[in-house]
């Protein structure tokens, strides 16, 4: 079973979403997988989403401190 999305770190999740990704785009592509492989690729990519942004407002608010000093 795949570990949960909430559980993985930044990097395991976008090296799940490029094995999805190669999987998908591969010839040996299973249909019936198809909508599986799309759901949990949108629960890592709102993942990764949501960690990059969460991220980006904690470095902007450094910066701004150290504008601040």
């Amino acid at each position: 079973m795949a570990k949960p999305v909430n559980e993985m770190t930044y990097t395991e999740a976008v090296t799940e979403l490029e094995q999805i990704l190669a999987y998908m785009q591969g010839d040996k592509c299973d249909i019936d997988k198809l909508s599986t492989l799309t759901r949990r690729a949108t629960e890592l990519l709102k993942e990764c989403k949501t960690r990059l942004t969460a991220t980006d407002e904690e470095l902007r608010g450094i910066l701004s401190q150290l504008e601040e000093q």
